[in-house]
C-alpha cells in the first residue's frame, strides 16, 4: 500500500510538471530564432553574440558568425572588443584588422572557444 502511494505521488508530480511547465518550455523554444545569422534589431547585440556560440563540446563554431565591436590594441595585441558584452576577442589575422584601429567593425569568421580567437574571413567598418 505504501509503495503504491509513493508511485502515485511520483506520477502526480510528473503530471503536474508536464502540465504546468510543458507549455512554457515549448513557448521558449518557439521564441528562439532558428537562424542566428540574421540580425534582429529588436534583440540587443549581446544576446545576438550569445546566440552565435556553438553547442557545448565544440571547440570552434562550424559556420562563420558575425561579431561587432571596436578594434583596439590591448596588452600589445590588436583585438576586437565588444562594447556591449565587454568581451575581448583575439584575431587570427591582425593585418586585416590593423587598418580599422579605433573604429567600430563587423568581423565575420569562426570562433575558437579554446583561445577566444576569431578566425577572420572578412572585416568591414560599421558606418
Amino acid at each position: 500500500m505504501k509503495r503504491s502511494l509513493e508511485h502515485f505521488s511520483l506520477a502526480a508530480a510528473v503530471t503536474f510538471l508536464a502540465i504546468f511547465l510543458g507549455p512554457s518550455l515549448h513557448a521558449q523554444q518557439a521564441d528562439q530564432d532558428p537562424s542566428p545569422d540574421k540580425t534582429n534589431p529588436a534583440v540587443p547585440q549581446a544576446q545576438q553574440n550569445e546566440a552565435q556560440m556553438p553547442a557545448s563540446g565544440e571547440a570552434t563554431t562550424r559556420d562563420a558568425k558575425t561579431f561587432t565591436g571596436r578594434i583596439v590594441k590591448e596588452n600589445g595585441q590588436i583585438v576586437l572588443k565588444d562594447p556591449v558584452t565587454h568581451v575581448t576577442y583575439k584575431l587570427d589575422d591582425t593585418a586585416k584588422a590593423k587598418q580599422y584601429m579605433g573604429r567600430q567593425v563587423k568581423a565575420t569568421g569562426k570562433l575558437d572557444l579554446n583561445t577566444n580567437t576569431i578566425q577572420l574571413d572578412r572585416i568591414e567598418p560599421i558606418s
